[in-house]
């Protein structure tokens, strides 16, 4: 499928690459339907083995290199294949897995506004960390200009946590994470979010005051 991207030839994307990103291509992608819309960002939440960060133990997993022994936790997933289209790392490192023109397998079973098989028409971001556990600063430094590129790129309507994607199976990238400060940092719409997250719609004891600190470690 042909996506359309923006012809100056000082765009930071080459065939949904994205430059500022450390390319570790994946096998676990596919192409998207015919006539797919590009228009969510999906935001998650990884650390493997759980809580433990800084390892290469995430790319492995979504190259397929894995070594499915090196841990307990690992035999729940054994075999399992999986990608998303980038990763943020807790010092805002951005790796790129799989070209956003194509498909990743990262949303599963989800439904959004109406819509099914999200992973046909979303991008997937992995935050480095576990869900309600705070998240770095420099990972929202990197994840708001990611999303800023990407919609200059593809025709972004919507952002999204896993947990509102697929709400039965998933809490990431959980109740720590900072949605009102990412829509500061992005400037976009109430409508582009989730309903609850945004600051004009959470409750009064959720403030500016009761968000946890993104400068701050788990």
């Amino acid at each position: 499928m042909a996506i359309s991207h923006p012809a100056e030839a000082s765009s930071p994307w080459r065939a949904g690459w994205y430059r500022f990103a450390h390319a570790l291509p994946s096998p676990n992608f596919g192409p998207r339907p015919r006539g797919a819309t590009i228009d969510l960002i999906v935001v998650h939440s990884i650390s493997l083995p759980p809580g433990i960060y800084g390892s290469d133990a995430i790319q492995q997993l979504f190259t397929n290199t894995l070594d499915w022994d090196a841990h307990p936790y690992y035999d729940t997933i054994r075999g399992i294949e999986v990608s998303a289209h980038f990763v943020i790392g807790r010092d805002g490192a951005l790796r790129q897995f799989v070209s956003c023109d194509d498909r990743a397998w990262h949303a599963g079973r989800s439904t959004w506004r109406g819509r099914e098989n999200l992973n046909d028409t979303s991008i997937g971001i992995e935050l480095e960390g576990l869900e309600d556990h705070r998240f770095e600063a420099a990972q929202y430094e990197t994840l708001g200009s990611l999303c800023s590129a990407i919609a200059l790129a593809y025709p972004v309507t919507g952002i999204a946590g896993h947990e509102h994607i697929a709400p039965q199976r998933k809490r990431d990238p959980g109740a720590a994470f900072d949605w009102p400060g990412l829509q500061d940092a992005l400037g976009w719409p109430d409508v582009f979010f989730p309903p609850g997250v945004t600051r004009s719609r959470m409750p009064a004891d959720h403030g500016p005051d009761a968000r946890p600190s993104s400068s701050r470690a788990p």
